[in-house]
């Protein structure tokens, strides 16, 4: 039975007879925030990328709010906003101008677009080229538009990278603020710090499976922090 909220159910990906996510699974409902922690090929993105609408499962669903990728892709993009780990800006495009574009495409009121540029500290500089942006800057740029339409759920592939103190510090506040106005939030990371903040929930993936799940406030009283429940989850001591 359908659920309001985000259903995952047993997400696999092969490519080429090579398993990258195997039978991924979980359950988000209003207000909650999931991170998806593991290092490198983890399968951390992969799995992002379908849930996204990207990457077509091997086998497996992903069900927001009752409605189905592949049998509803229009329906079904309206009801996320996705932030990927990097993007390659037309080299003659303005900050401004960037989320302009995906304003249209999603057909948000002008108005959000200086909001969400006020939001993401970039608004005395919306009429750079984005091309010049520093890294933290581009990832401020791509968090904007994953918001730009208020998406019930929020999918962002390794947020924090290239961000300085502050603007890790702010994100983390902006989170949590979508949080409490009722979104969810899926993001991978392997900054469990970020995670520890930020998340109800957390899956420890590694050559992609989980290999450990549960929420932060159990994982801190049982192990007493986030990175000692990661390292016993992949039998570390």
């Amino acid at each position: 039975m359908d659920k309001v909220g985000l259903e995952v159910r047993g997400l696999c990906k092969s490519i080429k007879k090579q398993t990258i996510v195997e039978d991924i699974s979980f359950h988000l409902t209003s207000g909650q925030v999931l991170a998806l922690c593991g290092g490198n090929g983890a399968g951390k993105s992969t799995v992002l990328r379908m849930i996204a609408g990207i990457l077509r499962p091997t086998t497996g669903e992903v069900v927001v709010n009752n409605v189905r990728w592949l049998k509803e892709r229009k329906r079904y993009s309206e009801q996320i906003g996705y932030m990927p780990d990097d993007y390659q800006f037309n080299q003659g495009l303005t900050a401004e101008e960037v989320l302009l574009f995906w304003a249209s495409l999603r057909k948000v009121p002008k108005e959000r677009v200086q909001e969400v540029l006020t939001m993401v500290g970039l608004a005395d500089q919306k009429n750079k080229r984005v091309a010049t942006f520093s890294k933290g800057m581009r990832q401020r740029v791509l968090f904007a538009q994953a918001v730009l339409s208020k998406p019930p759920l929020l999918i962002m592939d390794e947020p924090t990278n290239g961000l300085d103190p502050f603007w890790m510090q702010e994100l983390a506040q902006l989170l949590k603020g979508i949080k409490q106005d009722g979104h969810m939030v899926v993001f991978s990371t392997h900054q469990l710090e970020i995670a520890d903040d930020i998340a109800d929930q957390v899956i420890f993936m590694n050559h992609g499976r989980n290999v450990g799940e549960g929420s932060t406030h159990d994982f801190r009283d049982q192990f007493g922090s986030l990175h000692a429940a990661f390292h016993q989850s992949l039998g570390l001591k």
